[in-house]
């Protein structure tokens, strides 16, 4: 099995991904607290330094840098100050921005957290929700149809800010289904698209049980032992008709759910949950990445619950880096 794992990890570096969706710029500006104004009853935060991350769509791409892994990106960018500084930190992070599209009336969305003692004081959003046009669809298209051939696997990630429509969904799974690359899926509840013929959806578990129309009754019990929570995969599986229905659980872990076979559970591998920013993104990222390179779906799950455990061990949208998981997968031996 080490040998397996090995050769897996190896594997990595020879796939070339694209992620497409809707990016963000991450700001981090990092501080101390020591007084509450005297203008109002909120902290001073003395600011020491700033970072700054790729978010959204971005992020799951930049959790598959770390692998080697040859990585494209496409979305939407404003001709502003954030949207000149994403590219430059996407360009950083080893991510491929030349299919990134600028549009003139776009803005770049941004997330501004400023964080004092380990903690988030406030975040400050800047983003103008826009559904791409016909034109700006086949532009985008274009991009993905000039490189899917060279691709191994293409992700969609969806934020809820516009970009993702049926239109363009329906565009890329022709492109891909052509070109045989596979492709999977992150939803957002909020925008209803039919995924029918992805390979992969995950959503989370609120997520699921909206899509499903089930209501949550959680009281805890045991994920194979939940018979909502069965049922909600086994709906999701017939409308989406996907190969895999990837749930995230939380503290719970993850249940794959397939046509074929019995639901598999995960028990979550976090050993302490510091922040569970981008966890979804590294969860996504890392299933995906495993598909290409070989996996069966029950391999790449495993894979994918033992990243998304490091990584909300972190503060910040901090990716999962190769090693880290090497070691986890060792010590689980």
């Amino acid at each position: 099995m080490q040998e397996e794992t090995r050769a897996l990890f190896e594997a990595f570096s020879r796939q070339r991904i694209l992620v497409i969706g809707d990016i963000m710029l991450d700001r981090f500006i990092w501080g101390s607290v020591s007084r509450i104004s005297p203008e109002a009853p909120v902290p001073v935060v003395e600011v020491q330094r700033e970072s700054f991350y790729p978010g959204g769509a971005a992020n799951v791409a930049r959790n598959l840098t770390p692998f080697g892994t040859k990585v494209e990106l496409i979305g939407l960018i404003g001709p502003d100050d954030n949207g000149r500084l994403l590219r430059q930190v996407l360009t950083d992070n080893g991510i491929g921005v030349e299919h990134l599209r600028e549009i003139e009336d776009f803005t770049t969305i941004s997330k501004t957290r400023v964080v004092a003692r380990q903690q988030q004081v406030v975040r400050i959003d800047r983003e103008k929700k826009m559904r791409p046009t016909a034109a700006q669809i086949a532009q985008l298209t274009a991009e993905l149809r000039s490189v899917a051939s060279e691709l191994n696997g293409i992700i969609i990630e969806d934020y809820g800010k516009g970009l993702i429509t049926q239109e363009l969904v329906d565009e890329v799974c022709a492109i891909a289904r052509d070109a045989g690359v596979l492709v999977t899926v992150d939803p957002n509840p909020k925008n209803p698209i039919n995924w029918a013929g992805v390979s992969t959806v995950k959503p989370n578990r609120l997520e699921a049980f909206q899509e499903a129309g089930v209501e949550d009754l959680h009281d805890g019990r045991p994920p194979l032992e939940d018979p909502a929570l069965r049922e909600v995969g086994d709906r999701l599986l017939e409308k989406w008709d996907s190969e895999h229905v990837l749930i995230t659980l939380g503290e719970q872990g993850m249940l794959l759910v397939r046509a074929t076979t019995e639901p598999f559970h995960i028990p979550t591998m976090a050993q302490e949950v510091f922040d569970v920013s981008g966890a979804g993104d590294t969860a996504i990222a890392v299933f995906t990445l495993a598909l290409c390179a070989g996996a069966d779906a029950k391999v790449a799950a495993e894979l994918s619950n033992r990243a998304s455990g490091i990584v909300v061990g972190k503060l910040g949208t901090a990716p999962i880096e190769l090693a880290e998981l090497q070691k986890a997968v060792d010590a689980a031996r």
